[in-house]
């Protein structure tokens, strides 16, 4: 197995439906050198989850340092804790650019002619996995970057500091590690509420636009048919059983979402209109479905960083679904 399997499908027959074995799609040789580049990424990905869940801030050691400003061997030690912190940020938003360049590797991969997105996905399967392992990360990493309020804060002080310390002519070495360009681009990065997510949507929406002998519908009609994908396995009983991690459902459900988020941002129209390749209440229908402490997250990824959600096109059921 392993392979794409087209499904028989009962309703929305203009919608391509497939089984795609997420677990052991491998490359083959005309995948190979773009799947070898993105596999280099990709490998990093677990890291940098790894450490944001252990991000735990400095925020003792900055309350401590603001309420007695006299104090400098407390302005020191909140120093000292705040920098090794900055350079892990600093990682994850230059992770971030990587990032960016892999999935413009796997949009040309998968959008390029003579095939259409269609047949990319059936004769690319290893590529097709990539392309969702890098939106379950983006998903991942968000989720958990929206909960963890120390990062913004901490960055705060990071600056404040550095502003600070310029006005009294003091050079801190930490800047020779953010420069202020670095800061600022980090800055803009963090202050998203989804920060990977806002990554690959303009990486999505500028390979459209940069590619223009390239129908914008190629890239579209590929995150929509993973979309279908990912719902048809999702809601079929006898394709979920073909899953053997029990990670598998979240990782679906994730790519799922990613997609329909990038298809919102890169369409003229978005995801949530009636002309839309997405079958969007069926989607959410499986959302909810599931338990909510797993896909609270997602939901709010579909209400809050969807660019079409709220345009006039929207029917009103598919907003109440979303309430």
């Amino acid at each position: 197995m392993g392979n794409l399997i087209k499904v028989l499908g009962k309703d929305l027959e203009n919608c391509p439906h497939f089984f795609l074995d997420f677990e052991n799609a491998q490359p083959t040789e005309a995948e190979t050198a773009v799947w070898n580049q993105v596999s280099a990424i990709l490998e990093e990905a677990h890291g940098i989850l790894a450490e944001l869940q252990s991000y735990n801030g400095a925020g003792q050691e900055i309350r401590e340092a603001i309420q007695n400003p006299g104090d400098l061997q407390l302005q020191e030690k909140a120093w000292n804790a705040v920098c090794p912190l900055v350079a892990k940020l600093k990682r994850f938003y230059e992770f971030s650019l990587r990032l960016e360049n892999a999935l413009r590797s796997l949009l040309e991969a998968l959008t390029s002619p003579p095939y259409a997105p269609m047949q990319h996905l059936e004769r690319e399967q290893a590529l097709a996995k990539q392309f969702a392992e890098i939106l379950h990360f983006t998903l991942s990493f968000d989720e958990l970057k929206m909960t963890n309020p120390a990062i913004q804060n901490d960055f705060s002080y990071y600056r404040r500091t550095i502003s600070r310390n310029r006005l009294n002519n003091q050079q801190l070495e930490a800047e020779n590690e953010v420069n202020n360009e670095m800061a600022n681009r980090m800055s803009l990065f963090y202050a998203e509420a989804t920060p990977m997510l806002k990554t690959l949507s303009n990486a999505t929406t500028k390979f459209v636009s940069e590619n223009k002998t390239l129908p914008i519908e190629d890239t579209t009609d590929c995150l929509s048919t993973m979309a279908c994908v990912c719902r048809v396995m999702l809601e079929t009983p006898e394709y979920r059983c073909r899953f053997t991690n029990t990670d598998t459902m979240l990782f679906c459900m994730r790519v799922m979402v990613g997609v329909i988020i990038l298809y919102d941002h890169v369409h003229p129209v978005g995801a949530f209109a009636k002309t839309s390749k997405i079958d969007m209440k069926g989607c959410i229908k499986v959302l909810k479905e599931q338990p909510s402490n797993s896909v609270e997250g997602l939901l709010n990824a579909l209400r809050y960083t969807t660019r079409h959600l709220n345009d006039d096109s929207t029917s009103k059921q598919i907003r109440a679904l979303l309430q």
